[in-house]
């Protein structure tokens, strides 16, 4: 009895125990998903919602027809960049258990963190390739630059291996075969919808391009059209995911309503660029290219972003056509994005101002100050040189994946300089100290772009030089920013002298050096940055878009 007694007990401290252990296991369980919730909120929180909408009113119904039309192109769009930027997106939805961070990898198109360099926020993924999926991702540089490939560095063809594991190129109208047909089917029907007739050459035309990688024709009708109120920006277009080269375009849809009367206030900027261009701060050798006559200004309210300018921060202006020889020929233009513009100025900029900027200085951030800033940072896309001097090619060539850091870099500094030449032509009236300051207010919101970011790693270069520079001083007691008006001026020139030097020469080493000193946060900074980060202040904007929130079928 008393054997069968002492047996029992020790059966109940065995179960007694493996409970508590089971307890244990399950609330470590909990906590730790407590913990990966918590920083998938974090993570979520980075990005603050807004709602795109625009007056439709003023449209026929074939007008509103064609934009849901041109909403399905940029669905397909969405469809090709996820296998640009990462492969499968089903297979990769499919793996991740939870709610929160299925959402992130949605905005981030893949399982990186393109506000935080790429980190990756999925269990079991690595690093973000530098290529994204553009080329096989155990492919070396050295492999690359000695093979002998057809269009190996064209915009529109991937690299891929054969059967033999050798390197061949993939035309995307042959690799995107299936959806690139679907948008151009929608882009035909829109343009039969076309009430412009302009704008009907321009989607036809866009729709041939997508059949056969040549843009050429639809960028050139692109730039014809003038009176459309409806605008639709689709295809491959910009370079920034492929950060092994710079190579190759990414996919991506903007659809636009037109703001006339802001459209008109613009018109007359573009006008001076022949005579900006004659003034830049560097040798004649540099500035010998003549910006294209037709260049245009012109405001919209965006309506859907899909793609690669949806992915991370999202665009608020853009400078296009990317085409040297139609840059040459016909100019571009800036589109700018207003009411995506006035939701980063209200919900990051302002709070970010009042954060970081001199107490004495925060009146002078205005929206205003921030669009033209943005404006000009488009216009000025056009100035400087697209070819080397050196016989290196186009400038984006010979610096390769340092090309469009360098370039951003470029347009942020010549856009500020092409403000100070037209306020003392007085052709600005506002006053000068409101574009400077508002202009150091956008380097912090922009240098939390991360690295991964060609906007963010600019903006990084742009605040270490003007720190060496002088063109501002940190208040040590309240940790806040004031300009220093005439060494700021002087950054901005010697800035200017730099950066269009090094693309005129098409200096890739020059480039590479100066990235690695100064396209880095340091850690003062990074502690400001973190102030903004614990109050709460949002880095960018996601939105909430479509037919249906525009109350369209």
């Amino acid at each position: 009895m008393l054997k069968l007694t002492w047996i029992s007990s020790f059966l109940c401290c065995i179960l007694l125990f493996s409970c508590h252990v089971e307890q244990n296991d399950q609330s470590e369980e909990k906590e730790a998903l407590t913990r990966q919730d918590s920083i998938m909120q974090a993570n979520l929180d980075k990005y603050v919602t807004v709602k795109l909408t625009a007056d439709l009113s003023h449209l026929s119904e074939n007008q509103k027809k064609m934009i849901s039309l041109l909403i399905k192109v940029g669905e397909v769009m969405d469809e090709i960049f996820w296998k640009e930027a990462y492969g499968d997106k089903t297979d990769l939805i499919l793996k991740i258990s939870d709610a929160r961070t299925k959402r992130f990898a949605k905005i981030n198109y893949g399982p990186w963190d393109r506000l935080n360099d790429n980190q990756p926020f999925v269990e079991g993924i690595g690093p973000k390739p530098p290529g994204a999926a553009f080329y096989p991702p155990d492919m070396t540089k050295e492999e690359f630059e000695n093979s002998d490939l057809p269009e190996k560095k064209s915009l529109y063809t991937l690299i891929r291996r054969d059967n033999d594991g050798n390197l061949v190129t993939a035309p995307y109208h042959v690799a995107f075969a299936v959806e690139v047909k679907k948008a151009a089917r929608l882009l035909k029907e829109a343009a039969v919808l076309a009430e412009d007739e302009h704008f009907k050459k321009y989607l036809n035309l866009r729709a041939e391009a997508l059949l056969n990688d040549d843009y050429y024709e639809s960028d050139m009708a692109w730039m014809d059209m003038k009176s459309n109120m409806i605008d639709i920006i689709t295809g491959p277009i910009e370079t920034y995911e492929d950060q092994l080269y710079g190579y190759k375009a990414a996919h991506e849809t903007y659809v636009l309503i037109k703001d006339l009367e802001w459209s008109q206030r613009l018109s007359k900027y573009a006008t001076f660029l022949p005579e900006l261009q004659e003034g830049l701060p560097v040798p004649d050798k540099y500035k010998l290219e003549v910006p294209g006559s037709e260049s245009q200004l012109a405001a919209f309210d965006v309506i859907y972003y899909s793609g690669d300018c949806n992915a991370g921060s999202k665009t608020i202006a853009v400078n296009l056509p990317n085409d040297e020889k139609v840059q040459l020929e016909k100019g571009t233009r800036r589109s700018q994005l207003k009411n995506a513009m006035r939701a980063k100025f209200d919900k990051i900029l302002v709070p970010i101002a009042e954060e970081l900027i001199d107490e004495e200085q925060r009146k002078l951030i205005t929206f205003d100050a921030f669009f033209s800033n943005t404006m000009f940072h488009e216009i000025a896309h056009g100035l400087g040189i697209k070819n080397t001097i050196t016989g290196n090619g186009t400038v984006r060539e010979a610096l390769k994946e340092h090309a469009s850091a360098l370039e951003e870099g470029k347009a942020d500094i010549l856009g500020l300089y092409m403000i100070t030449a037209l306020h003392k032509k007085g052709e600005i009236k506002e006053e000068l100290m409101s574009y400077y300051t508002t202009f150091l207010a956008g380097i912090f919101r922009s240098v939390r772009f991360g690295a991964s970011s060609s906007h963010g790693k600019a903006n990084m270069i742009r605040f270490n030089y003007f720190k060496e520079m002088g063109a501002f001083v940190r208040n040590e007691n309240t940790g806040t920013y004031r300009v220093d008006f005439d060494k700021m001026q002087q950054a901005v020139n010697a800035l200017s002298e730099k950066i269009l030097t090094l693309q005129g020469d098409g200096d890739y080493q020059g480039v590479d050096l100066l990235v690695k000193e100064l396209g880095l946060v340091k850690p003062e900074l990074q502690k400001d940055l973190e102030r903004l980060s614990a109050s709460g202040i949002p880095v960018d904007i996601v939105f909430e878009q479509g037919a249906e929130t525009l109350g369209l079928p």
